[in-house]
């Protein structure tokens, strides 16, 4: 683990990452369709804004705007000869936002999917995926970044090969998985299937976890699936505010930032490491979640009735494991 990510969960046991980038860029003007990642380049000061929104509510770690900055889904808007420049550039900006700061901030390079199927199921290759993770990720290097963030990836093929493109840029990262199809990614993996990938990985991430899905119910049973395998590095959970509802022509987020304080506390008493949270999580959100974590004690693991009780019902009656899911295994307290 890098030095100061080690030194800064050493000090506080936990680590708050930051919250959405769309939601809060479409507050700032970007249309539906646009690529968020030509912001960079047009609008670097909205993207200062953004990235400032996050570490002055309290995030020790922010990500870039770079989650759409692969060749595949820039060739969208004719820019798959600009990835290495659009990282730069989204890195750059966040290193100089990071290091204005008096206390230490992690920028994490943003790598999201492909969008592509790989093979067998679709098209897309294992060479070709590796290609384009490597690619992103010389560009986040180059501008700056601490380290790589792959984040919202489906399929185990897709996860090992953003691991293999990051090792040829000489990278640290960190990695998480969305589970929003009835507990499991939308390509069927469970908790306890990432577990034993990252297991197996030969250059396997720094910390991982899950992101997005459907709401912070469904992503703390996810976490609570991931803690009951006793993995031997940081869990992450990045949750997002609430549920999405439709509001006179917007998407809105019903999560308050009280409800998302609970989530983060029910996180850090699961064994999760790194909470931050994922679409509609504004920096109103972090400031209130940030001073929970400061000024609560730990407790307890929660149950799943205490998860919904507090955040609301899951999504659906399982989560993806099968019999003998979190529900019914012996609550574990935490580690250390």
């Amino acid at each position: 683990m890098s030095d100061k990510m080690m030194k800064l969960l050493n000090k506080q046991g936990w680590l708050l990452a930051d919250g959405a980038t769309g939601t809060n860029l479409f507050n700032m003007g970007l249309e539906a369709g646009d690529a968020p990642e030509l912001w960079n380049d047009r609008h670097p000061d909205r993207i200062k804004a953004l990235y400032e929104g996050s570490v002055h509510a309290g995030s020790d770690l922010f990500l870039t705007n770079s989650f759409g900055g692969n060749a595949s889904r820039l060739k969208l808007h004719s820019a798959q000869g600009r990835v290495r420049e659009l990282n730069r550039i989204a890195a750059e900006i966040g290193r100089d936002v990071a290091d204005r700061e008096e206390r230490p901030v992690i920028v994490a390079g943003s790598m999201g999917p492909t969008g592509e199927i790989m093979l067998p199921v679709g098209t897309l290759s294992h060479e070709l995926a590796v290609e384009m993770f490597h690619e992103q990720a010389e560009g986040l290097k180059e501008g700056g970044a601490d380290l790589a963030w792959v984040e919202t990836i489906s399929a185990a093929e897709e996860f090992a090969a953003a691991a293999e493109g990051i090792a040829l840029a000489g990278m640290d990262w960190c990695g998480t998985m969305s589970f929003d199809t009835a507990g499991r990614t939308m390509m069927g993996l469970a908790a306890g299937d990432m577990v034993a990938l990252v297991a197996g990985l030969k250059s396997p991430p720094l910390a991982f976890g899950a992101n997005c899905g459907v709401g912070a119910s469904d992503l703390l049973r996810t976490m609570l699936g991931m803690a009951a395998e006793n993995p031997d590095k940081p869990l992450i959970a990045k949750g997002n505010a609430g549920i999405p509802k439709y509001v006179e022509g917007h998407i809105h987020y019903d999560g308050t930032p009280d409800l998302m304080a609970d989530y983060a506390l029910m996180a850090r008493d699961i064994g999760v490491s790194i909470i931050g949270g994922c679409c509609g999580t504004t920096p109103q959100h972090l400031e209130r979640m940030r001073h929970a974590l400061e000024n609560t004690e730990r407790g307890d693991p929660p149950g799943l009735d205490d998860i919904a009780a507090r955040l609301g019902g899951f999504s659906s009656p399982g989560d993806g494991s099968g019999e003998g899911g979190p529900a019914r295994r012996e609550r574990r307290r935490r580690r250390g």
